[in-house]
């Protein structure tokens, strides 16, 4: 099977972990890329986004992407599918994407309804809407999120069926 890099995302509670995980264990050999671990690795310093973001948290949040495409490209050039997901919102996907150019990237964008994400963000351990609204959020990714790659409602979807879905539009 040929090599890809698969790149994930959506909103907070959308899926992205679930649907990664279950997605890079089907590929040989494969690797799951947390953007998010980039941003916990700083101890301290760190300047997390909010719906009014510093200077200082978009430039981590810059410094994330470029870590985990430096890092996508080294284990796809070393032989690995890799599925990145991460927070790629409004003009920050095609930056990534960018990053990633010259590279077969399939980009996955989930986007269950706000019901959905609702129901999904109250049964998770974590919390991500700290200092965000759900509906304003969803609202703004919906509309300002340039529509490239594979969009999915998976509001209604188990996370095996949206799998599936990806794996049979791919051809994987």
């Amino acid at each position: 099977m040929p090599k890809n890099i698969f790149l994930i995302t959506g909103l907070m509670a959308s899926g992205k972990s679930t649907i990664s995980e279950m997605l890079a264990s089907t590929l040989k050999p494969s690797v799951h890329l947390r953007g998010d671990i980039f941003r916990k690795m700083i101890i301290t310093g760190r300047a997390d986004m909010s719906e009014h973001p510093s200077a200082e948290a978009v430039n981590q949040l810059h410094l994330r992407y470029l870590l985990t495409a430096e890092c996508a490209k080294k284990y796809f050039d070393n032989g690995f599918s890799v599925v990145i997901q991460d927070n790629y919102y409004c003009s920050e996907l095609p930056y990534m994407l960018e990053l990633l150019k010259g590279y077969p990237v399939h980009t996955i964008v989930l986007c269950p309804n706000v019901s959905a994400i609702r129901d999904r963000e109250a049964k998770r351990n974590k919390k991500g809407y700290t200092g965000f609204e759900i509906e304003p959020l969803y609202n703004t990714f919906m509309s300002e999120t340039p529509r490239i790659g594979l969009w999915i409602d998976s509001s209604i979807q188990t996370p095996q069926q949206t799998v599936d879905y990806i794996k049979e539009y791919f051809n994987l």
